[in-house]
């Protein structure tokens, strides 16, 4: 009787324990935010799971350099898009600078997208 009492305890420990695991990596919004770039694409892709894929590219100005003042650096942000209308309007903003509201995961699940930042709405498009 004992031993299947800490055989029992033990496994809703356990699972308790891969449950908040998970929850934290893959469901738990770790940070919000905004960026802003020139939308270089979005693409609906995948084998198994089809995602929309997306990347912004960020101009800016990179002063850590040796020698120089200023260089202008080129950063990009990959990001994936749940919501089909926000990526179809997307689709249609190619080329065009756009605000994005994104939310930040831990790690990426399959069905979600490839990235772990995951935008969820357009704030701007100029």
């Amino acid at each position: 009787m004992k031993k299947g009492k800490i055989i029992g305890i033990s496994t809703i420990v356990a699972v308790a324990v891969l449950a908040l695991f998970v929850f934290f990596k893959f469901y738990f919004v770790f940070g919000e935010g905004v960026k802003a770039g020139e939308l270089n694409f979005v693409v609906y892709k995948g084998y198994v799971f089809k995602t929309y894929e997306g990347k912004v590219i960020q101009a800016g100005f990179n002063s850590k350099m040796k020698n120089t003042t200023s260089a202008i650096q080129s950063y990009e942000f990959e990001f994936s898009i749940t919501d089909p209308a926000v990526a179809d309007s997307l689709m249609r903003c190619s080329g065009k600078l756009v605000e994005l509201h994104y939310k930040e995961y831990l790690g990426s699940l399959p069905w979600r997208g490839q990235q772990k930042y995951v935008v969820d709405r357009i704030l701007a498009v100029r």
